[in-house]
């Protein structure tokens, strides 16, 4: 048997998408050779509680897996520190992590792609992340690989190494240099237009999130993120009960996965993929992103 990476599942009170999340994992051809740590976190107020007692009412019973532990907060810590503290917490004993949240749907074969990803390129520094989810930006004439590389992570099904973790400074302490640096925010906004936006937000209090403060540490260390060409996550919480996704979904809707294989053809170079890097940040830039705007307007009124 094989030591396969434990996987990281981060839930609050969507019982709805939980169980599909759950049911979908538990059709992963490597699930029971893997360990899942569930993360539950605690009621942000009364009106909360029943939710989230009846999440926990449901994990109690959560198999198919080669062990379950239900860790319980209290409290309410938030996605970010929840996030934040249960994947440090987990690599004190791991030396690598794949990570989800409630409301993600995965394909039999994603479990497959993350660790054989996780194995090839652990030790190439240059490599910080694997993504599961990838969104549709078409096939490459230039290769036959079954993945890619681009300069930004995502959070939609997400995977990395102890020693790359280890390294971020969650209190961004050269943030006063770098927003002062016009040069150094457009290189940044090259993995998205809303990136800048995202940081200054986190540093002013306006933002909680760990992602962005991963993103921006990946930035700065010249790192790069794997992701393969065909989406291996669906993500399935985009409506009113999201607490992070709401609105319009079309932007999002990945290149999915239905062949399910579980061998992969990984690219040859570690860097960033021309035509996928051009294609994703046309998908992330500001007229995308105005457009997706409408849309969910338009979603919402109509």
């Amino acid at each position: 048997m094989k030591n396969y990476a434990p996987i990281l599942l981060f839930t609050y009170k969507r019982l709805d998408t939980l169980k599909k999340t759950i049911s979908a994992l538990q059709k992963n051809y490597l699930a029971n050779e893997s360990e899942l740590f569930i993360f539950s976190d605690g009621p942000k107020s009364e009106k909360d509680q029943m939710q989230v007692n009846e999440v926990r009412a449901f994990l109690v019973n959560v198999n198919g897996f080669k062990n379950v532990k239900v860790k319980e907060a209290q409290s309410n810590k938030g996605l970010a520190n929840s996030i934040i503290t249960g994947v440090t917490e987990v690599l004190e004993s791991f030396d690598k992590v794949i990570v989800l949240e409630d409301d993600l749907l995965t394909t039999p074969n994603f479990l497959n792609f993350m660790n054989k990803s996780l194995v090839q390129f652990e030790n190439i520094s240059l490599v910080f992340s694997i993504s599961g989810y990838s969104f549709n930006l078409g096939k490459s004439s230039l290769d036959s690989a079954d993945a890619y590389f681009l300069s930004r992570g995502w959070s939609w099904g997400w995977a990395t190494w102890k020693n790359r973790w280890g390294e971020v400074d969650w209190q961004v302490k050269d943030y006063e240099n770098f927003k002062s640096d016009k040069r150094r925010q457009k290189e940044f906004a090259q993995g998205g237009s809303d990136l800048n936006k995202m940081l200054r937000h986190q540093m002013e209090g306006k933002l909680d999130s760990w992602a962005i403060r991963w993103f921006y540490h990946q930035f700065i260390k010249g790192g790069l993120t794997l992701y393969p060409v065909h989406s291996k996550v669906y993500n399935n919480g985009f409506d009113a009960y999201a607490t992070h996704t709401n609105g319009s979904d079309k932007r999002y809707r990945p290149f999915l996965d239905v062949e399910h294989a579980d061998a992969f053809l990984f690219p040859d170079l570690v860097e960033k993929h021309p035509f996928y890097q051009m294609k994703f940040q046309q998908k992330m830039g500001i007229r995308a992103r105005l457009k997706s705007k409408i849309e969910s307007i338009v979603l919402k009124y109509f």
